[in-house]
């Protein structure tokens, strides 16, 4: 039997991988787009006019003006504006606006200010850290599909036949078997985030992590429990659930009735102990 506190007590603060805090490939490409552009920006750095010699830069080559959203952290090729005077649109794909009107919005946003008083000395350089911000918004999006590609890895390891995001529809008409219990009698579509088949056996799993705690972690405890308990009368099929997080250190009761009752219910600390190898063997 094994211990609930201790089991417990080896859940983690987070699971934030390497490549959770930047995506530097993203990062490279993105700046890399208008690297061009860039280097061409360069030549305005310290100028004395920089009004003019912006003006004959873009006349020569027009395409310089697609990097200027850039420089301010904006994706989109077109900008809004407002001052005492109205309002204003500029767009920096297509040259919609005169070139005067480009020279009051690299004005009026601090660029000119920017490039001529040698505060940056390489704007590609700059674009890179801009891009390195901008990447930081795209977090929360990664941070959610952690615990999926955590638990991937661990499947991949154990070398059996795995499926991601699978339905139950599938796994009926793949394996045929009936798991309507599973899913309120056809009344709903649940997906599984993978599936295991091993020789005798069909493996369910779930996967989730919890950095704090709220009333969601009651109610998927149970519901897992459910789950657990319904799929045990259907031979050959089996339910993992695969959590951790220190929200469940303020939710444990719950958790606590369902790690005794269910076969299945790892952490993290379980998988680094090839608890996956060992029930998939």
């Amino acid at each position: 039997m094994r211990d609930f506190e201790k089991w417990l007590g080896t859940m983690r603060e987070c699971i934030n991988s390497y490549d959770y805090y930047v995506n530097f490939q993203k990062v490279y490409e993105n700046a890399g787009r208008f690297k061009v552009e860039l280097n061409l920006m360069n030549s305005l750095i310290g100028s004395k006019n920089i009004q003019q010699d912006f003006k004959n830069l873009t006349i020569q080559y027009p395409s310089v003006l697609h990097c200027v959203p850039t420089l301010l952290a904006v994706r989109q090729a077109e900008i809004y504006a407002q001052d005492d005077s109205g309002a204003h649109i500029y767009n920096f794909l297509k040259q919609t606006n005169s070139l005067d009107e480009y020279i009051v919005f690299m004005e009026k946003t601090g660029l000119f200010d920017l490039i001529a008083n040698h505060l940056i000395n390489n704007l590609y350089d700059y674009a890179i850290g801009v891009e390195v911000g901008l990447d930081s918004n795209g977090r929360k999006n990664r941070g959610g599909h952690q615990m999926e590609n955590l638990v991937e890895g661990y499947i991949k390891k154990a070398d059996v036949e795995y499926y991601k995001e699978m339905y139950i529809t599938e796994i009926e008409n793949r394996w045929n078997l009936d798991l309507s219990m599973l899913s309120g009698e056809n009344t709903s579509t649940k997906r599984w985030d993978f599936v295991v088949k091993t020789d005798s056996k069909v493996f369910l799993i779930e996967t989730n992590f919890y950095a704090s705690s709220g009333s969601k972690l009651n109610e998927t405890s149970r519901s897992y429990k459910m789950i657990a308990e319904e799929s045990a009368k259907t031979f050959g099929v089996e339910f993992v659930w695969i959590t951790d997080g220190l929200g469940w250190k303020d939710a444990k009761r719950n958790l606590h009735e369902t790690f005794n009752s269910m076969k299945h219910l790892y952490n993290i600390t379980d998988l680094e102990n090839n608890t996956l190898m060992n029930i998939f063997s």
